[in-house]
């Protein structure tokens, strides 16, 4: 099946202007918006003041919203780890595929992570409770990571090479032409690997779910039993992918509270999409179709952001009759963690950055959006409105709520500053700001019940702090949240485009 989707480079003047052109669209928003409001607040103090007021009030009915749609989330979480999934499995009458037909393929794209790590990863698939004479895995490594690298392929392969149905070790060369050096191009060389052993072994495409994971994803013993229950009941399920949620346990414990805060905040926004999953588009570890993944010819092998962009590729594929189901069972990762904690927190905003490179994403959408008639024209304009709209609020909405309340009253003047308004400002915005507090008071307790069991060598202190660690969520927002994302803008706004940086992953 032949498919055409948009490359990140493209080939002709047309297509590298247009490309070009909404690349800068969203930097440009965004440094407009900033520097025309403190602009404003010298001129019009008044209507920035007004603005700051419904702004902040929109914020208190959405965070109202969110924290609503999280409680809801957490909830379906604790109702499906108590499913038993294969006994649902069973218990279909004439399924259109028998589950104990189906298999399921993991590919587990490495570079630099130690033995230990993948061992971790590796072993909670073993403790799965899914038939291994139904698993496949692809452990993907990098040729470029060196003789370390071919040593830790051997050591697994040798270990765990006879305990599944197939085992892969691929190895991704380097150098190859028109490739990046990023995951998705590591996944997609061991994604046609494994595509050749199910033709040697006569296996059909449409009888294999593909899951695609990080390096340290620590997956629910359940959650192959419950993909292949979804997958099954799901009358349209080579159009649709699969999204478990995410949550950075694995070392939750030993990481810093700034780190915990953004890992656990992440956690929260990825619980709260999946009950509105119409908005979901696949974040990290994902599954799907083999057959469709195929018949787009797997993950883009020059961008960085390939696990929400393969989504798109689906999504035009299909002319905009592809969706995400969520699944609610977590996948567990390692929360970034380095040697030292200044390291830990640099590292943690490289990772904010990478994620926020996903506005890469933005006009390799729009330029396929525009080249498919067949797609609804209110779909394109709903999912790239979403899309834009989303990337700049990521980045402004923490400096808005923060600082903009203050410049009227910083910048406006003796004459704003003896008004009603800039007199009742602050206890206006102060009463709104208390009632938001409502969400993080709750974001406090559920990150506790979500907090796997602590090791015995952690101190009651630890434990206390991580109630109160929660009081730096509004300190952390605007260096951790909204400057990697205008830093990601900017960096696109002047073509110098990022390569892909690997989280260093770090056990104590």
């Amino acid at each position: 099946m032949s498919f055409n989707f948009p490359t990140s480079k493209p080939n002709n003047r047309k297509d590298y202007y247009i490309q070009r052109s909404i690349e800068m669209l969203p930097g440009i928003i965004t440094w407009s918006f900033l520097i025309i409001s403190f602009y404003l607040a010298f001129k019009l103090p008044i209507a920035i003041a007004i603005f700051i007021i419904i702004f902040d009030l929109y914020w208190m009915v959405k965070v109202f919203y969110i924290t609503v749609f999280v409680i809801f989330g957490y909830r379906r979480i604790k109702i499906w780890e108590k499913i038993d999934w294969i006994e649902k499995c069973e218990k279909l009458e004439r399924p259109a595929l028998n589950w104990r037909n189906l298999y399921h393929l993991i590919i587990i794209p490495t570079y630099e992570e130690g033995i230990e790590v993948l061992e971790t990863t590796l072993d909670s698939i073993l403790d799965s409770d899914y038939p291994k004479d139904r698993i496949i895995l692809a452990v993907a490594f990098e040729e470029r990571a060196g003789e370390e690298a071919l040593e830790r392929a051997r050591l697994l392969e040798e270990k765990y090479k006879d305990k599944f149905f197939g085992y892969l070790t691929t190895i991704h060369p380097d150098g190859i032409a028109g490739e990046a050096k990023v995951k998705g191009a590591n996944a997609s060389w061991a994604a046609e690997e494994a595509r050749m052993f199910l033709l040697e072994k006569g296996i059909k495409y449409e009888n294999v779910i593909v899951s695609t994971f990080d390096s340290d994803t620590c997956v629910h013993y359940k959650y192959f039993s419950c993909l292949a229950y979804k997958f099954i009941t799901n009358p349209r399920r080579l159009q649709c992918s699969y999204q478990p949620l995410p949550l950075y346990n694995n070392n939750i414990w030993q990481t810093n509270s700034i780190v915990r805060v953004i890992m656990t905040s992440s956690s929260f926004w990825q619980i709260m999409q999946s009950v509105r999953y119409n908005k979901m588009v696949t974040f990290s570890s994902h599954s799907m179709s083999f057959k469709t993944l195929v018949d787009v010819n797997y993950w883009p092998k020059d961008m960085i952001s390939d696990d929400s962009i393969i989504f798109w590729k689906c999504y035009v594929l299909y002319h905009g009759n592809y969706f995400v189901e969520p699944i609610f069972l977590t996948v567990s990762l390692d929360a970034v963690l380095a040697d030292s904690y200044l390291k830990t927190v640099l590292n943690q905003y490289k990772q904010q950055r990478r994620w926020a490179w996903g506005i890469e994403n933005v006009p390799i959408i729009y330029r396929a959006f525009l080249n498919d008639k067949k797609i609804p024209l209110r779909k394109k304009i709903s999912k790239s409105w979403e899309e834009l709209i989303g990337r700049i609020s990521w980045g402004l909405t923490p400096i808005i709520i923060a600082l903009f309340g203050w410049l009227p009253l910083w910048f406006g003047g003796d004459m704003f500053n003896q008004t009603v308004l800039a007199l009742n400002l602050p206890k206006v915005l102060g009463y709104l700001m208390t009632f938001a507090m409502i969400g993080l008071i709750v974001s406090m307790f559920l990150s506790l019940f979500l907090l796997p069991p602590p090791p015995h060598k952690i101190s009651f202190f630890r434990k206390i702090i991580m109630v109160f660690q929660w009081i730096l969520a509004p300190i952390v927002a605007i260096p951790l949240g909204a400057f990697p994302m205008i830093d990601a803008q900017t960096r696109m706004l002047f073509g110098k485009y990022m390569e892909f940086w690997v989280t260093e992953k770090v056990r104590k």
